[in-house]
């Protein structure tokens, strides 16, 4: 019987999503490879972070999104799995939002982080 557990998302961006893994203090390994979990069983995903219990937290690609897949029974980060997806989210969506902007021509001019954990982006772009 597998343990693995499957958390659909809205992550689309396969940059944004290792860079928001990174601020997370997770830097991904970015290979396809076997996701370990309960008494060796494993899964495909195209990025996983390795916990020190020896399992691994998957993102699979399901054709529209990534979606995560690890043993919830082996989660070992320090804030449970709801709290993580919504801290990546965040980071995720500051990617995101960066990058949006850099293409369309803004600059970050300000960035700062609330009290309650938002993020504000101050953006600027010069018309010649």
């Amino acid at each position: 019987m597998s343990h693995f557990s499957t958390v659909k998302t809205e992550l689309r961006d396969f940059d944004a999503l290792c860079a928001a893994l990174s601020d997370m203090g997770h830097p991904p390994q970015t290979e396809t490879r076997r996701v370990r979990g309960h008494r060796g069983q494993t899964m495909e995903a195209q990025l996983s972070i390795p916990q020190t219990n020896g399992s691994d937290i998957g993102f699979r690609w399901n054709g529209r999104s990534y979606e995560v897949v690890t043993d919830l029974q082996l989660w070992c980060q320090n804030v449970p799995v709801e709290r993580f997806l919504s801290q990546l989210s965040q980071r995720y969506a500051l990617h995101t939002i960066l990058a949006t902007t850099q293409d369309e021509g803004f600059e970050v001019v300000q960035q700062s982080k609330a009290v309650d954990g938002s993020i504000q982006l101050v953006v600027t772009r010069w018309n010649s």
